[in-house]
């Protein structure tokens, strides 16, 4: 069976690898590099139950487990560890006396209080999201599948018109019995050659500090009014001595290369200024990375995982919001579950079936690409 797999990034490839699991080798195609956008931007962020009372509940519990399962199968080290997740505020000023929630700790700033635990490391983990990545499509390649650079711009459909037959690379003929579309926001561009929901791009904006060996494993999500508006910084320590910070998030236009995707003029400078305040070894530490990425959210912010309508062969596996690199195990396990034996064997893909949404209509709706 020829699979297609339009898509370098941590769906693609997990996708790729779960396949190989099967003994079916893919070809994951990717126009510029592997976990090029948010696949190699992201936290990195896992959790087990945070998404429990919602859609999301079976496949994040689901993912979580296969996560600890799989930094025993495969080889390399992409950061897998377990962590303790804290929550707080950030004050104006610095503050002599904090507000005393039985938790210490002991590497950030008088600006800020911690107020609640959020998870442990039975509940919350983190892996390097590109190594992580990287090490799926390694493992995929080990078992025959080919990773190609190589730019998608439609569908080959048979006769009538009613199946896949093929991928469009680069004004070539790929062949292919099933595709699937797993481009993040980009997987708009599918719109005009298979029937789907609209997907958009939230841009997110990230430092990546090095630390050293100065921070333990202790993840912070916290909260802090600022005077132009609410902020929700998130920082996760990681295991190579470096640490990745977040706040600020925008609705710029997506371009059509995420080669070209670059962070929003003075985003990187207000972000710096906010997490040096947090904390003193953040003061002093040196910027590795300053660096933007768009995830790729639905209307009803549940991911797309399933059959596309109305073309036999065709599938979609795109949307997972901010949950894409906790959630992509489990969707590459339900992908390829769905493609070999027509049905998820480990979680139930109702929720997520893209034909719950209205399709793409060009007429109705203007889609924030650009050139």
């Amino acid at each position: 069976m020829r699979i297609v797999i339009c898509g370098g990034g941590v769906i693609g490839a997990s996708i790729a690898y779960f396949l190989g699991r099967r003994g079916v080798a893919s070809v994951v195609v990717e126009r510029t590099a592997l976990a090029c956008a948010a696949s190699g931007k992201s936290g990195g962020f896992l959790a087990l139950d945070w998404c429990d009372g919602t859609p999301l509940q079976e496949l994040a519990r689901r993912s979580f487990a296969l996560h600890a399962g799989l930094s025993n199968e495969i080889p390399g080290d992409w950061g897998f560890r377990r962590m303790e997740t804290y929550g707080g505020i950030v004050e104006a000023k610095e503050s002599v006396r904090r507000r005393n929630s039985g938790v210490d700790v002991g590497w950030i700033s008088g600006r800020v209080t911690i107020d609640r635990r959020l998870g442990n490391a039975e509940t919350t983990a983190q892996v390097h999201p590109e190594k992580f990545a990287a090490a799926l499509m390694r493992a995929a390649e080990a078992k025959g599948a080919e990773f190609r650079i190589g730019n998608a711009t439609g569908l080959v459909r048979s006769r009538d018109g009613t199946r896949v037959e093929g991928v469009t690379i680069d004004g070539e003929v790929l062949p292919a019995d099933a595709v699937v579309i797993a481009m993040g926001p980009w997987s708009i561009l599918a719109a005009g050659w298979l029937t789907m929901p609209v997907v958009f791009g939230l841009k997110g904006h990230s430092l990546i500090f090095e630390t050293g060996d100065r921070i333990p494993a202790e993840a912070l999500f916290l909260e802090y009014e600022a005077p132009d508006g609410a902020l929700s910084p998130e920082i996760f320590p990681r295991p190579d001595g470096t640490i990745w910070a977040c706040a600020i998030s925008s609705e710029s236009p997506l371009p059509v290369d995420p080669a070209a995707v670059a962070p929003d003029p003075g985003a990187m400078e207000r972000l710096e200024v906010l997490c040096r305040s947090l904390s003193p070894v953040l003061a002093k530490a040196r910027i590795l990375a300053r660096q933007a990425c768009f995830r790729p959210i639905t209307q009803d912010g549940l991911p797309l995982i399933g059959a596309a309508p109305g073309l036999a062969g065709a599938y979609v596996a795109t949307g997972h919001s901010v949950w894409g690199i906790l959630n992509a195990p489990a969707t590459g396990e339900a992908m390829a579950e769905l493609i070999l034996d027509r049905a998820a064997r480990n979680i139930d893909l109702a929720p997520f079936d893209p034909q719950r949404l209205r399709p793409f209509d060009a007429k109705r709706m203007r889609i924030p690409v650009g050139a």
